[in-house]
């Protein structure tokens, strides 16, 4: 019997298309029907390696992709929001809620795919109501899904009659490490484990792979899903190239382990078979979750010795910026608010020290268009929102504890610190936006512009510094040296347009470098606005 290629091969990548977007789809639906609020059960529901599991595995079936689990967690290790003993066990119960979907697709009901399609086609389409839509895009994304498994398996059904198929898969029985190699490759291709095991349960399910060839391969698949993690950590913190070398490292050691006990393992799985009546498809789903909820079991109590062998493998500082706060103990509230009030202010000087930090890489992108800086200068300035809600929430909750007249006034100088600071975020921000914009359009500034800038740069850093030393000392002399500094501020803003308007008008600098060049100028004298603000504070002259 001649194998017709075309049909085969069309068939299966317009099925394995069909199948990913199907699964993206249906993820989509789900992260939408739990209100997208994925990253905050991360952030608040990873208290300890154990609970870290536990959010991991209900997020990835969620998702319905452990690389989404796996690169949210990078993100937020690489935000400092999460330790990296907390992200390994994030990553342990990805593994294991990834599991589901192999599950799901080990139920036969691929005839009734197209039905269930429609369904979800219904929904979406014909009820406008945003839950019942997501419920729809759910059913629609799992109809697809199944659709796409019963095209693959059916364009991969004329493989069992070729000669060259029959003996790779001979040779990936009596050569189990050739199977782990195929399925880490095929995995690394695809990006997607999901996808790569519902192959090989497809396979299976037609007689076209023993078990003895099939269970290496899952291995493999659970090897080659790391690859997405490993790329988004590429440019990422040192904490998040850890996290991902973690995730790397654990698939590995799995891996290793159930190789040297993989006869009694494949046993194992068809004792299960025999004892449990299963359908080929759902075989392999249990293989797939006997083999990562048993290698996180064995891993757990290893999870420090995991931290520290991915820190020798990766040395270097552990977090760029760490978002949470560090003195915002609630207890206090109710027990001292003196103190709780002492520990609201430590939390502020820390957030304007990180405004200080942000004009600084705000500066020095200006100056030397390193993105590296504008990174850094987007992560600080996500740092101090989060702050400011932490610190603002706190100070309300402390608002209603017993305070004298003197901790009144501190408590209201510190709400108003906290915006103020709060706003200086949000304008070197802009700065850097501006910066982005004069790289992207190949916007050419004058060097007596830039000259301006450096030196509206320079005095304005000083002026929030000395406003956050004020702040911190109440020290008045400070402060009244920071009220002289933004009237400099202010001159230099009216003087540097007026100098501005004059190269315009002689031909030395283009529209969009003046744009540019007024927008900077003007956060930079509001910036200012707000280190007087905090000033006035220390000063006793804020209304």
């Amino acid at each position: 019997m001649e194998v017709n290629w075309q049909e085969v091969f069309f068939q299966f990548i317009g099925g394995l298309g069909i199948f990913l977007f199907g699964l993206k789809y249906m993820g989509d639906g789900l992260q939408r029907s739990a209100g997208d609020r994925l990253r905050e059960i991360l952030d608040r529901f990873t208290t300890n390696p154990f609970m870290g599991v536990l959010a991991g595995i209900f997020v990835t079936i969620l998702l319905q992709t452990s690389t989404g689990t796996t690169v949210i967690t990078i993100g937020l290790v690489s935000a400092g929001f999460m330790t990296l003993r907390q992200a390994i066990g994030v990553i342990m119960g990805a593994n294991i809620g990834t599991t589901v979907t192999a599950f799901i697709i080990g139920i036969d009901i691929g005839e009734y795919a197209l039905p269930i399609a429609a369904l979800g086609a219904l929904l979406l389409f014909f009820i406008k109501n945003n839950k019942v839509n997501n419920a729809g895009q759910v059913i629609f994304g799992f109809g697809l899904l199944f659709y796409g498994l019963e095209l693959m398996s059916g364009g991969m059904k004329p493989l069992r009659e070729l000669q060259a198929f029959i003996d790779l898969t001979q040779s990936m029985s009596e050569i189990p490490v050739l199977g782990v190699i195929v399925g880490t490759v095929f995995t690394m291709i695809v990006q997607s484990s999901s996808a790569t095991i519902g192959v090989l349960q497809g396979l299976y399910a037609e007689n076209l792979i023993s078990l003895d060839a099939a269970i290496p391969v899952l291995f493999g698949d659970n090897i080659g899903t790391t690859i997405t993690a490993v790329l988004a950590a590429i440019g990422a913190s040192v904490a998040a190239k850890r996290a991902a070398a973690v995730h790397v490292l654990f698939n590995i050691i799995g891996t290793i382990i159930f190789m040297l006990l993989l006869a009694p393992f494949t046993w194992f799985i068809t004792w299960i078979d025999q004892f449990l009546q299963l359908e080929p498809a759902m075989q392999i789903a249990f293989a797939h979750g006997t083999f990562n909820v048993t290698n996180t079991i064995v891993q757990f109590p290893f999870i420090a010795l995991l931290a520290v062998i991915v820190t020798k493998i990766i040395p270097g500082k552990d977090v760029v910026v760490e978002f949470k706060p560090k003195h915002l103990d609630p207890h206090f509230i109710e027990q001292s608010p003196s103190i709780a009030l002492g520990q609201a202010k430590e939390e502020v000087l820390r957030m304007g020290s990180f405004a200080v930090q942000g004009l600084n890489e705000s500066f020095e992108y200006l100056k030397t268009k390193n993105t590296k800086h504008a990174e850094l200068g987007y992560q600080i300035e996500d740092a101090i929102n989060n702050l400011d809600n932490k610190i603002t929430d706190y100070l309300v909750q402390l608002s209603s504890a017993s305070l004298s007249a003197a901790e009144s006034e501190r408590h209201s100088n510190l709400m108003d610190s906290v915006r103020d600071i709060e706003r200086i975020g949000d304008h070197f921000e802009n700065i850097i936006e501006l910066v982005d914009y004069q790289q992207s359009n190949k916007v050419k500034m004058t060097e007596e512009a830039m000259e301006d800038l450096r030196e509206m740069f320079t005095l304005t850093i000083d002026a929030v510094s000395s406003s956050i030393e004020a702040l911190d000392q109440n020290d008045q002399a400070i402060a009244r040296d920071v009220a002289e500094k933004e009237d400099l501020i202010d001159k230099m803003e009216r003087k540097f347009r007026k100098k501005h308007i004059l190269r315009l008008n002689e031909g030395q600098c283009s529209g969009q470098s003046g744009i540019v060049f007024v927008d900077i100028v003007s956060n930079l004298e509001r910036i200012g606005d707000h280190a007087v603000n905090i000033a006035e504070a220390v000063l006793g002259l804020r209304k």
